[in-house]
């Protein structure tokens, strides 16, 4: 534990996931072909706390959806890129953008599109119902996604930068 400490202290960027993680993963259909996502409010009001804390959230998604766009300026998130297929692309472009070096990285997903980036940030999370990464990842939410986990992580996180003021 004492490990995981010493890495939420770095930490100036969130990077999260969306479907499987800020979700659970389900997509609801209508009969006229509107889609529906649900997110959790507590994840909601973690990543407003984050932005309180000087830690900036981001999203990084495989698929497009506006209601992802529509959640993200609702919490204050700026840097919402979707439908990309390389994420470790866009995660240069962010370290390079904002000049912060994997350790000062986060990074929560879900699933194995998301290990190249598990694999390179300075700390990691996955949610308890993730297929084929918790292998990887510094830390397991007891929460699935889209029911609370991401505010769990983000609670480790702020945990360390409460207790260090």
């Amino acid at each position: 534990m004492k490990k995981l400490e010493e890495k939420t202290k770095k930490i100036k960027m969130f990077i999260m996931d969306v479907d499987g993680t800020l979700t659970d993963g389900k997509i609801y259909m209508g009969p006229h072909g509107e889609k529906f996502k649900a997110f959790n409010t507590k994840d909601g009001l973690g990543i407003k706390l984050l932005i309180k804390q000087g830690i900036l959230p981001v999203i990084i998604t495989g698929r497009n959806s506006e209601i992802v766009n529509t959640r993200a300026k609702e919490l204050g998130i700026e840097e919402v890129y979707q439908g990309v297929d390389d994420k470790l692309e866009v995660y240069q472009l962010l370290k390079e953008k904002y000049n912060i070096s994997d350790e000062e990285i986060a990074f929560i997903g879900d699933d194995v599109n998301d290990l190249p980036l598990i694999n390179k940030v300075g700390l990691s999370f996955c949610v308890a119902d993730a297929v084929g990464v918790d292998e990887e990842v510094d830390y397991i939410t007891k929460l699935n996604g889209g029911e609370g986990a991401v505010r769990e992580a983000i609670e480790m996180i702020l945990q360390t930068s409460r207790d260090n003021n």
